[in-house]
């Protein structure tokens, strides 16, 4: 569907097969495993026959999944797995082995951080954190052995829009892969795989699914990369359940009408406490692309606020340790995505006990503005 607009292919990316006649919905193939008639017709499955054994090793929906993102993204092949981070780490280990390096952004989502400092250092792979905002530290980071450039497009909790150009282009000089995770934008916003990053990867769990009901990853690039990346949520047991991966692909074809509505009503979120003289810093983005600026706000307090009576007063806002749904909830990185973060790097991120992530919902935009600032009030009281 190279001929059409973003906006129509989520809605018909979906287009599974099934035996004699056509669906309008993919059916659900609820199955642990597949039947055959006859040994012929088992050994024919080895031979490249018949698509799926064990749904483990794949399975309609969930290869629906992975197929619809890579449309998307506009990159070769797509694999789903459990989970964003199931997803990561699919995607390194497809590039990395023990006695390799990779050089990573240092502003992470604080679960990639845990899992690059701690578990892969665990299976032999070095990392080394760099500020991705500037290229010489980049530069400085790589070592014979590195194999991998890892960042977000859009950064967790801080928001900082990666320079997409600049890491394609270290890649290459280097001969290294480039690896994004590209949750905050989305397709939607943004398409890496695109501008020549070389794998793209997703927490579905957010935007994709966008419904709060599914835990789900993605993994998208070259045939050749999402191949090894597949046999390793194969070997990990990082498969995707298939009912998971149905409602995901249903959340999918709503994907641009909730990110522009979203992305609009966070933009007026941003602006609006700008101006509230109680917020000490409004952290948006400037420009992602010409759709918008995404759905996620981030804010820092004025000092001598109680975080507490800020998170005590919300209301109808959600209190939630991540984001994407379609409601607007609030979540303290401090003490839930980056808690475990070594106090050193806390500071040099600026994330302290005043900063707020804001997700921000399809509710009416001076709603969400006043239940925020009412929450905000009582924090000064």
């Amino acid at each position: 569907m190279s001929d059409v607009f973003f906006d129509t292919k989520v809605v018909h990316q979906s287009r599974k097969q099934t035996n004699n006649f056509t669906a309008k919905a993919s059916p659900i193939y609820q199955t642990s495993s597949f039947s055959f008639k006859n040994l012929d017709e088992l050994e024919g499955h080895f031979a490249g026959e018949t698509p799926y054994l064990y749904s483990r090793y794949g399975n309609p929906n969930t290869d629906e999944l992975g197929a619809a993102i890579a449309a998307l993204e506009g990159a070769e092949a797509g694999v789903a797995s459990s989970s964003g981070m199931s997803a990561i780490m699919a995607g390194i280990l497809a590039v990395a082995k023990s006695g390799d390096h990779l050089v990573a952004c240092d502003d992470l989502y604080g679960g990639t951080y845990h899992l690059l400092d701690v578990e892969l250092r665990n299976f032999g792979i070095d990392v080394t954190f760099a500020s991705f905002a500037n290229k010489d530290e980049i530069r400085a980071a790589i070592k014979p052995n590195t194999k991998l450039l890892y960042t977000e497009s859009i950064t967790n909790p801080f928001l900082r829009v990666e320079n997409l150009s600049t890491l394609v282009k270290l890649g290459k000089e280097f001969n290294l892969v480039t690896m994004v995770d590209n949750t905050f934008a989305t397709p939607y916003l943004l398409r890496p795989y695109e501008q020549g990053v070389d794998l793209v990867v997703h927490s579905a769990t957010k935007y994709i699914g966008g419904h709060s009901d599914v835990s789900a990853g993605i993994i998208v690039g070259s045939k050749a990369l999402v191949q090894k990346a597949q046999q390793k949520v194969i070997s990990l047991g990082g498969n995707l359940s298939p009912f998971e991966a149905w409602l995901t692909c249903r959340g999918i074809k709503t994907l641009s009408l909730r990110m522009e509505k979203q992305a609009q009503n966070a933009e007026f979120v941003a602006h609006a406490l700008k101006d509230n003289e109680r917020v000490s810093k409004v952290y948006y983005p400037e420009q992602v692309s010409a759709e918008g600026k995404g759905a996620v706000v981030t804010i820092e307090l004025a000092p001598n606020c109680n975080i507490r009576a800020f998170f005590a007063s919300l209301g109808w806002v959600k209190i939630v340790p991540s984001l994407g749904g379609v409601e607007t909830t609030v979540s303290y990185p401090l003490g839930t995505s980056h808690r475990n973060l070594p106090p050193e790097t806390q500071e040099k991120l600026g994330l302290n006990d005043r900063v707020v992530r804001l997700s921000i919902g399809i509710e009416n935009q001076h709603d969400i503005v006043n239940q925020l600032n009412t929450a905000i009030d009582k924090a000064f009281l």
